[in-house]
């Protein structure tokens, strides 16, 4: 079993777990068949009885037993000591006791004790011919089985079953292991109807969503209990039994691939299949009695009155098999995957049926699916064949054809590979050699294989059943010396991690697929878009080009749980095309950029007793950008500052340096909140990291002497424009006096009709200190009206007195 979880991996079917299953839980292990010897009261408990029991050893067993049907002369199942019994989850050790004085060896099992029913009243009464020693596991015929559980990839569905797992396997046996081994479907040859005395027409109006429908009657049926092997069957993956009808749609589903579902034929109104689109909002009751709202998108199986089954993903309360159904309309199709992954999301559906509709299933292995469950039928339930098979397959689906040389095998695989070994790993897959000319094969792929595509497909194929491991690695190794990038990214972002987290912010992942529908605004390019060729839902059909819309969902998602004081902070990647006009692009025509995104809203704290919280606002994310900025060596006042061009913005902050943005700040505005129905204001910032660590390369470490002499404070009121900024002040001022302004800051704004139109008056500070000698009076005075006289000649500044 270990062996063939090896290499059950090594073909790309990674064994997830591996367990042995029993039919019987615990496999009555330690229970053996005994014969009741003797059977006498306990002389101290009016309903207890001492017996012997004869279990094909040399002394037979004391046991105290309370059934009150016991008795001498009876095969029993004898559970002794040291053996673990099981109710349900509960598991029990029997020990050797003296129950009211007397000595019991074991017990005498009821059905409940050995897994084997639910009764507890009396034990089990056995046949007379029961050997006594026998084990109970031998006399029972417990079944046993090794489950593999498969991590399967999306892309490989053509092994979503028994049948597909065995192709591999036999595969690989016959390549490596030299044994002539073939997967063989069970013949349905045999298949004849008994009689068409129950036709039922079937109509498909949406051939787009539904290619091909196959379906039969099967008159007569006499539903119930399926028998054993096919409970044990479905028992042993996971799946508990219904009724025979069912359990056979589920078994033949697991060992082809091919989901099926059977109609009560009674209930089919008009006698008429139609497969077609419902009404948009038209309700409908599924299986687990929940009404749904259809949309008109929404493929349905219908008769000639009302819908019965949402196709391919769930069937309808009203048409389903019960104990009562008589006759049946069994059904074995194939949908669009696509139209299948839709429905299925839209209704928030995942069965066993739309898994593998929407990864694509095989239309030409659905007549074989429906001959197979109906003789099973047949023979089980005691039905017949009461119609012709209904085949609606209008527009035949062609098999994809490559062309693969053998010169393009040997240079992927970096091994020469016999051709005709090459031959016999495409044969054992099912992908036929329809021409070979010269080098060149032309290969026609199964419809099953939806994920060959090209030749490097195909490649892959031979290399996986011919062995990853077999490839011998070359003599001669290319190599170079890498050195550590400076400096170390990862240490960098842990650092500014754990710096946001020791200031209230939580890391969030959100996930890199978005909907593209997302980015058809002005602030995204639609022609960098990366779309996915083969998306699992429309939700998730696009790279993301942003950080913001992960966040936001998140943001919406803690508001909507009472937790509307949020600090989130994301490290993630964001994907760009550089060229759309390719079908397949290269991998040098995408690239990757890397952000840090951080999002604030709600209050910047909890109430307390002695502090009194207030709504986050525009400065609290800016001055978190520029505490991540400094904490990286990069001066904010430094950088170039402006707005922000994005529409996602209301009102914005930008920092520039090397004439590119380095960051942007602001308050989302109300349009994009009103995406994630979010009705309070959220703050967002973006980083350019790539572009962080680019300034920040070159940074080294300098180290300064602590000041000796002291520093001086000094204070100017401005009269100023409007227009006018403080960061033009601060650089006026740096450029001014570089020598001895230590700080420049902005401690007040006053704005005033009676400081004059589009007037406003700005409170700055000056700190002031010399690192040679300490400044005199005079020093400090011309140095303040140098600044004085700047701010006049170049902002056109008053100093207010």
């Amino acid at each position: 079993a270990v062996s063939v979880s090896v290499i059950l991996t090594g073909l790309g079917l990674e064994v997830e777990a591996m367990e042995e299953w029993e039919s019987i839980k615990g496999g009555l292990k330690g229970i053996v068949i005994g014969e009741v010897l003797t059977c006498k009261k306990h002389p101290d408990a009016d309903k207890l009885t001492v017996t012997t029991v004869n279990i094909g050893a040399a002394e037979p067993l004391h046991i105290v037993c309370g059934a009150p049907n016991v008795a001498a002369g009876q095969k029993v199942p004898v559970a002794k000591s040291g053996t673990m019994v099981f109710k349900g989850d509960e598991s029990i050790e029997i020990k050797k006791s003296k129950i009211r004085g007397e000595l019991s060896e074991g017990i005498i099992c009821a059905e409940d004790e050995m897994g084997l029913g639910s009764l507890h009243e009396g034990i089990m009464v056995l046949d007379k011919d029961a050997i006594p020693g026998t084990p109970a596991a031998e006399y029972f015929k417990i079944v046993k089985d090794v489950v593999y559980e498969i991590g399967l990839t999306p892309n490989r569905i053509d092994s979503g079953s028994h049948y597909g797992v065995a192709r591999d396997l036999a595969a690989y046996f016959n390549i490596n292991e030299g044994k002539s081994l073939k997967a063989d479907l069970p013949s349905v040859a045999a298949f004849r109807p008994d009689n068409n005395d129950n036709p039922y027409d079937v109509i498909v109006e949406n051939t787009t969503d539904c290619p091909r429908y196959t379906g039969v009657t099967i008159s007569g049926v006499k539903t119930g209990e399926s028998p054993e092997w096919l409970k044990n069957k479905l028992k042993v993956i996971g799946l508990n039994p219904v009724n025979n009808v069912v359990d056979i749609t589920n078994f033949v589903q697991h060992e082809i691939g091919q989901p099926l579902h059977a109609f009560d034929a009674d209930k089919i109104e008009g006698k008429k299949v139609i497969i077609k689109n419902l009404p948009d909002k038209s309700k409908f009751i599924t299986l687990d009695e929940v009404e749904r709202s259809l949309s008109s998108k929404d493929l349905m199986i219908c008769n000639a009155k009302e819908g019965m089954c949402i196709a391919g993903v769930f069937g309808g309360i009203k048409s389903g098999v019960t104990e009562s159904t008589k006759n049946i309309f069994l059904e074995s199709a194939y949908f669009n995957p696509v139209s299948i992954r839709k429905t299925a999301r839209r209704h928030g559906l995942n069965t066993d049926a739309s898994f593998r509709f929407e990864r694509g299933a095989d239309p030409e292995i659905t007549p074989w699916a429906l001959k197979r469950a109906s003789m099973l039928i047949r023979e089980i339930t005691g039905g017949k064949i009461s119609s012709e098979i209904k085949d609606v397959y209008p527009g035949k689906t062609s098999r994809i054809k490559i062309e693969v040389s053998f010169k393009n095998i040997d240079r992927l695989v970096g091994k020469k590979i016999d051709h005709q070994v090459i031959k016999k790993i495409l044969a054992l897959l099912d992908i036929t050699i329809i021409e070979e000319k010269g080098d060149v094969m032309t290969l026609e792929i199964p419809h099953y294989r939806v994920d060959v595509h090209r030749e490097a497909d195909v490649v892959e194929e031979v290399l996986r059943i011919y062995g990853y491991n077999n490839v011998e690695i070359s003599g001669h190794v290319n190599s170079t010396i890498t050195y550590k990038e400076k400096p170390d990214r990862e240490k960098v972002v842990n650092t500014i991690s754990d710096m946001l987290t020791a200031n209230g912010f939580a890391e969030i992942m959100c996930n890199s697929l978005n909907p593209a529908a997302f980015y058809e605004t002005e602030d995204f390019s639609r022609e960098e878009l990366v779309m996915l060729a083969n998306p699992l839902s429309s939700d998730l059909n696009a790279m993301r080009q942003s950080l913001l819309f992960g966040g936001l969902s998140s943001v919406s998602r803690n508001i909507n749980r009472q937790n509307p004081d949020i600090r989130f902070y994301e490290f993630g990647y964001c994907y760009f095309l550089r060229k759309s006009d390719q079908s397949f692009p290269g991998v040098d025509n995408f690239t990757e950029t890397r952000s840090l995104d951080l999002f604030i809203s709600g209050n910047t704290g909890p109430q307390r007793w002695n502090y009194k919280t207030n709504p986050t606002g525009f400065y609290n994310i800016k001055a978190s950008v520029e505490m991540i900025l400094s904490r990286l060596g990069i001066e904010p006042d430094k950088l170039s500052s402006g707005e922000s061009d994005k529409k996602y913005f209301s009102e914005s902050f930008t920092w520039s340096g090397n004439r590119k943005m380095v960051a942007e700040t602001g308050r989302i505005s109300r349009k994009y909140l009103d995406i994630f129905d979010i009705s309070q204001d959220v703050y967002y910032a973006h980083i350019d990291w790539d572009h962080v660590m680019k300034l920040i390369k070159d940074h080294s470490v300098s180290y300064a002497e602590l000041p000796k002499y002291p520093w001086v404070r000094r204070d100017l009121a401005l009269l100023l424009d409007k227009s006018i900024k403080f960061g033009q002040i601060r650089d006026i001022a740096m450029r001014t006096e570089r020598h001895i302004l230590q700080a420049i800051d902005l401690f007040d704004v006053y704005e005033s009709e009676a400081l004059g139109q589009n007037k406003k008056s700005y409170a700055v500070s000056f700190i002031l200190r010399d690192d040679q000698r300490t400044l005199t009076d005079k020093a400090i005075d011309k140095t303040m009206s140098s600044l004085a006289s700047a701010f006049e000649k170049e902002a056109g500044a008053i100093i207010r007195r």
